[in-house]
């Protein structure tokens, strides 16, 4: 029975501690949850129920919601550069990502950043300010991750 109960605990703690949760600026309060990334998916807020999922990841591509089809690709992403739907021209790029920067299209410029990411927590532009944090993540994350996350936090919560 003990041995029964041990694994019980464990199998609870890994699938707790596979899920990464975001929360809203420097928030680590479970009410300020934005979204939970849980293998490969992004949910709603606390949420690991199927009807709840933002979008998910396949191979280097975001797809909307649970979806596999071509048409609901949203991004795909390739050495750093985040392109539209399943996109490989350079016109089509929406953002780049590189040193832990998240550029404008494909510049390199500074004053492109539109977010700079430290240490779990992702500021807007270049600052460095508390009150500038736009989300923090309890993890780490692929750069594809970190797009499915950037797209439900931006654009689907």
């Amino acid at each position: 029975m003990k041995n029964i109960i041990l694994i019980l605990s464990l199998i609870i703690s890994i699938s707790v501690l596979s899920q990464t949760k975001v929360y809203k600026g420097t928030s680590n309060y479970s009410g300020d949850i934005i979204c939970t990334l849980k293998d490969g998916k992004i949910y709603k807020k606390q949420s690991n129920y199927s009807g709840d999922i933002i979008c998910h990841i396949s191979d280097n591509k975001i797809y909307k919601k649970q979806s596999n089809y071509s048409g609901d690709i949203l991004f795909t992403i390739k050495d750093g550069k985040v392109y539209k739907k399943q996109s490989n021209y350079s016109g089509d790029i929406v953002m780049t990502i590189r040193d832990s920067k998240i550029y404008k299209k494909q510049s390199n410029y500074s004053g492109d950043i539109i977010a700079t990411i430290r240490n779990g927590k992702v500021y807007t532009g270049t600052s460095n300010y508390s009150g500038d944090i736009e989300f923090t993540i309890d993890g780490m994350l692929t750069i594809e991750e970190f797009v499915a996350v950037w797209y439900a936090v931006k654009y689907a919560w």
